[in-house]
């Protein structure tokens, strides 16, 4: 009996000399692989937001295509074309703009991009802006679409249209 209560008190040393062993281990395992305060690096702000107030300011109220311009600048609309007539995309603004671009795009069946004008817009008040699209060698038969951006962003109302 005397064995068996000496092998449970080694057993009962050993374990606990193992569980001691082991809590210290984790404990400097820890402290070994935490960084100092100083090395972690801080962490990175947020961008701030860039200024909104020019593309906010401005709307666009209208995009008419159509083939002349009026002296203040409105364009009567025109759904067909002919391969040599030049092709103008109004866009009527409101608002305020310093600086900021608008863009029109004409795209061709497919979604070719078949011409791209741009018009830098300073204003207080309502505009009309017009961008004018030649072809030289005429433009192809097909269906056409208009697309209008302000500061890379889509504004008003595509408008389609044909060249025949």
């Amino acid at each position: 009996m005397k064995k068996s209560s000496i092998s449970t008190a080694v057993l009962a040393g050993l374990l606990a000399t193992v569980a001691l062993a082991g809590c210290k281990k984790k404990e400097d395992t820890a402290d070994n692989n935490a960084q100092p305060a100083a090395m972690t690096p801080a962490p990175t702000p947020a961008p701030a937001p860039e200024p909104m107030a020019a593309a906010a300011a401005v709307n666009v109220s209208s995009v008419t295509v159509g083939k002349t311009a009026a002296a203040d600048k409105t364009v009567a609309p025109a759904a067909l074309f002919a391969p040599k007539d030049e092709i103008l995309v109004s866009v009527r603004t409101d608002g305020t703009a310093n600086n900021v671009n608008v863009a029109a795009k004409l795209t061709y069946q497919d979604g070719q991009v078949a011409g791209e004008q741009t018009h830098t817009l300073n204003t207080t008040g309502a505009e009309t802006s017009n961008l004018k699209f030649t072809n030289a060698n005429g433009w192809p038969a097909g269906k056409y679409r208009a697309e209008v951006t302000v500061d890379g962003k889509a504004a008003g109302t595509p408008q389609e249209f044909e060249v025949k």
